[in-house]
């Protein structure tokens, strides 16, 4: 399935107060993005913390995100678990509150086989109408989409795309080949965004577009004008900013980003932990460089 979306996608953070989630921050967020030039919004993806938070808290989650963009961004809801059938329940639950599409990471933990991993997106695409995208990223997962086996997904028919956050631009130029004008490629490492692009990549979904939306825009807009010279200087210029926010475990760092740039993001659920003091001067520094006004 093409063209469900091409630019850039933000892998939203879930803001948090001691009582549950801080819905209008989460709104000022939304709108910060949408000023930003983002094309769309993952909410509950790894970023969002949903392992932490309960159904009760993901419902209102996806529903006030849904409400809040008001159809002038899309919505795409995190629905991957290590049990099919929850992860099919999840997307049933986000198509059902309005979400645009759905990003399932591959099952985790219990680290199945190619034959297991196409069998769980194919039962998440039955249960929906709904674009779906696969999400590859094996250091968190044990769990690594083969190119062959991302071929045969790309010829069920709501299979929109997937994610690929492997880090292995050998795997991610076969798996590119083999579904070149069947399925859309997303880079799922900022540090990667412009290769993936060049070879082809329908968009990307960043963590670093939290606090720098415009930039990495800018950078995706000139790869898409073949103006790859002056995409390579925003590329380089973004480095710094995109290592300095994943010293630690994402998402520590860009909640703490978030709270510098004057939003109220709260702080990460345990057994996540705030960032080092050492890691914020870092990370702040980065965000002057980058021309971010901090607070």
């Amino acid at each position: 399935m093409l063209g469900f979306f091409k630019g850039i996608a933000t892998a939203m953070i879930t803001p948090f107060t001691k009582d549950g989630v801080n819905l209008l921050e989460f709104g000022r967020m939304i709108e910060y993005q949408i000023e930003g030039g983002t094309d769309a919004l993952v909410v509950l993806g790894t970023t969002g913390e949903p392992a932490t938070m309960t159904e009760a808290e993901k419902t209102a989650t996806i529903q006030y995100a849904v409400e809040k963009a008001r159809g002038r961004i899309k919505i795409i809801v995190g629905a991957g678990s290590n049990d099919t059938a929850k992860a099919v329940a999840a997307a049933k639950r986000a198509e059902a509150l309005g979400a645009d599409g759905i990003l399932a990471v591959t099952p985790y933990y219990n680290k199945c086989t190619q034959s297991g991993l196409y069998n769980y997106y194919e039962a998440i695409c039955s249960a929906v109408n709904i674009p779906v995208i696969a999400y590859n990223v094996p250091s968190r997962t044990a769990v690594n989409i083969l190119p062959e086996t991302v071929e045969r997904l790309s010829y069920i028919p709501n299979m929109a795309g997937i994610k690929e956050a492997s880090g292995n631009m050998a795997q991610v130029c076969e798996t590119m080949r083999r579904i070149r004008g069947k399925m859309e490629l997303y880079s799922g490492e900022d540090f990667l965004n412009l290769p993936m692009l060049a070879i082809g990549g329908a968009g990307l979904i960043s963590v670093t577009s939290n606090i720098a939306p415009a930039l990495v825009k800018k950078m995706y807009d000139l790869v898409q004008e073949n103006k790859l010279a002056e995409a390579n200087e925003v590329q380089d210029f973004l480095l710094p900013l995109e290592d300095a926010c994943f010293l630690e475990v994402n998402p520590i760092p860009i909640k703490a980003a978030y709270n510098m740039l004057g939003f109220d993001a709260g702080t990460p659920r345990s057994p996540l932990t705030e960032l080092e003091k050492k890691t914020k001067e870092i990370l702040l520094n980065a965000m002057k460089k980058a021309g971010l006004k901090t607070i």
